[in-house]
């Protein structure tokens, strides 16, 4: 093989996982067709969930696939206009837009693909995929819960048939009320029975996607009786064609804003990726790539911002649709992309007669499934810190806003981090005799202590936010139990600072003053070079380190 194709295989492990993939290539065939029936209407939809015409969701649509198809590592994953992506790309465009010229709305949303793009790519080039890591569980499901709600109640206008004009939580909350009596009951009617379709129908049957069977059967209807001749708003024709590709740009003043709210996204977009993408593999025994999946996505990315596009991030709804419908490889995505294109190349009028409230219901159903409250019980009852960190991250999402939320979420993500390692748990241990080892105190208060020693586990590395923490710990328990010893289990300890081993020096010079000696049991070889690097056992006896606390204890007691 020569090194030209080599370094193709390399560059596009997309193409030459379809080139590779033994069999036929019917199943993806098949999976492509029943991905492009829900790609058109959730694209449609999120599309105007970011503020844009409709038919920029299709353009997005197929400019990912196709881009992912390439680049991307995964098998079968599908990307694509995202209902946790698209408040945040409102968020970011709306403050910037000064006219109602929709061309500048998408000029802007396709910058910001753009920019998430290059910020994605450059993690992945940089093998920073642990980012994607940044945020807590907790914190994801608050930022989630937050802008499930959020999405909901911007929604709710368009599910009754009447629009507002604000521009925050409390505000649309506020202006809701104020219009509900401007409700068109036709189109509430429709739109409450496309959401039940839309949540009543997987409990019945996962055979059937259920986005599709609710849009045919709302667009159906809507035809049949005419419906937008009674005062039912509808897309409407969508423009014919696919653009050609072009550079977005409006002015270099939008940049600064853009690219802080390209971080949020990246930061979005990317925790939700590696989650599905590993929940995926796992199920196929595939092995997750993350570097190489930023530099898939960020490229989908790109593509989508060339092509009058905006943000994508992975679905894992669509992803499901596609690996049941026996996708194999990525040729199930360029097959969609492919479906889609023909749909507004040669059947752009097929949706016109789709509601406006059908797209808000499919909204509404996408929210809902971001949305988890019956976690928030299970932190209740395991965690009570996680239920308020959650509950934090909620507040800030719906009473902020989304692009704040995501400030406010990774806060809170780094805060909690520092929290757990700055006043991180300690424990006096002891020994049971029916019982190997030795155990906390706290959950065994039966265990036997030695007379005279003290047997204390440090549950965190020893470094110079919590080597304070550390000594007060260490000086209570001298004047609690006035031990001889006291014997440091370091199992847990990863590393040990410059400050920590200052510390532990001038702590060792004021216990033995008192009387009182340090040891230390179970300390990692590489941390014991390191402290005599730093010079501590210059002050501790070298030989006070043990490989066990039973070798300790034989020495010392």
């Amino acid at each position: 093989m020569s090194f030209a194709v080599r370094h193709l295989r390399r560059l596009f492990p997309g193409l030459e996982a379809i080139h590779r993939y033994p069999g036929s290539r019917r199943p993806d065939l098949l999976a492509g067709l029943v991905l492009a029936a829900i790609l058109v209407p959730q694209g449609m939809a999120y599309a105007q969930l970011a503020g844009l015409p409709a038919v920029t969701g299709l353009y997005t649509t197929i400019a990912c696939l196709v881009g992912y198809a390439l680049f991307g590592p995964s098998r079968v994953l599908v990307l694509g206009p995202d209902s946790s992506i698209s408040p945040l790309i409102f968020a970011a465009i709306v403050p910037l837009v000064v006219s109602d010229d929709p061309g500048q709305a998408i000029a802007l949303a396709g910058m910001l693909a753009i920019l998430v793009g290059l910020v994605e790519i450059g993690l992945g080039l940089g093998k920073l995929g642990f980012v994607a890591d940044l945020l807590s569980k907790e914190v994801q499901v608050g930022y989630m819960n937050g802008l499930g709600i959020t999405i909901i109640v911007g929604q709710l206008p368009k599910l009754f048939g009447f629009s507002t004009e604000a521009d925050s939580f409390l505000g649309e909350v506020r202006a809701f009320v104020e219009g509900i009596g401007q409700t068109h009951a036709t189109t509430l009617l429709l739109g409450i029975s496309v959401l039940a379709i839309l949540l009543i129908l997987p409990l019945i049957t996962k055979r059937l996607p259920a986005v599709l069977v609710a849009v045919v059967a709302a667009t159906v209807a809507s035809a049949l009786l005419g419906l937008a001749d009674h005062g039912v708003a509808t897309v409407g024709s969508l423009p014919q064609g696919i653009p050609a590709p072009s550079l977005p740009f409006t002015n270099a003043g939008d940049l600064p804003p853009l690219i802080i709210a390209a971080v949020g996204i990246t930061l979005v977009s990317l925790t939700d990726t590696i989650a599905t993408a590993t929940s995926f593999a796992s199920r196929r025994g595939e092995e997750v790539k993350p570097n190489q999946e930023m530099i898939g996505i960020g490229t989908a990315n790109i593509a989508a911002g060339f092509f009058q596009g905006f943000a994508i991030s992975t679905s894992g709804s669509r992803t499901a649709v596609a690996e049941q419908s026996g996708a194999r490889t990525q040729l199930t995505g360029l097959v969609g992309a492919g479906l889609v294109a023909m749909l507004l190349l040669f059947l752009n009028g097929l949706l016109a007669d789709l509601p406006d409230a059908a797209l808000a219901a499919v909204v509404i159903g996408a929210a809902l499934s971001l949305m988890d409250i019956g976690i928030l019980r299970r932190y209740n009852a395991i965690r009570r810190s996680a239920l308020g960190v959650s509950l934090v991250a909620t507040a800030g999402v719906v009473l902020l806003g989304v692009l704040q939320g995501i400030v406010i979420a990774v806060v809170l993500a780094i805060i909690l981090f520092f929290r757990r390692n700055w006043w991180p748990h300690g424990a006096v241990l002891g020994h049971l005799e029916n019982k190997e080892g030795w155990h906390a105190l706290a959950d065994y208060p039966q265990a036997e202590q030695i007379p005279g020693i003290v047997v204390y586990r440090w549950e965190a590395p020893l470094f110079f936010a919590n080597s304070g923490r550390f000594r007060e710990e260490i000086r209570r328990l001298a004047r609690e139990h006035e031990p001889k010893w006291i014997l440091i289990q370091c199992e847990a300890i990863t590393d040990v600072d410059v400050t920590a081993a200052e510390m532990l020096e001038q702590l060792d010079l004021e216990l033995n003053a008192a009387g009182i000696h340090l040891a230390f049991a179970e300390m990692r070889h590489r941390l014991q070079e390191l402290t005599l690097r730093y010079g501590l056992m210059d002050s501790v006896d070298r030989n006070n380190f043990f490989p066990t606390v039973e070798a300790a204890l034989s020495k010392i007691r």
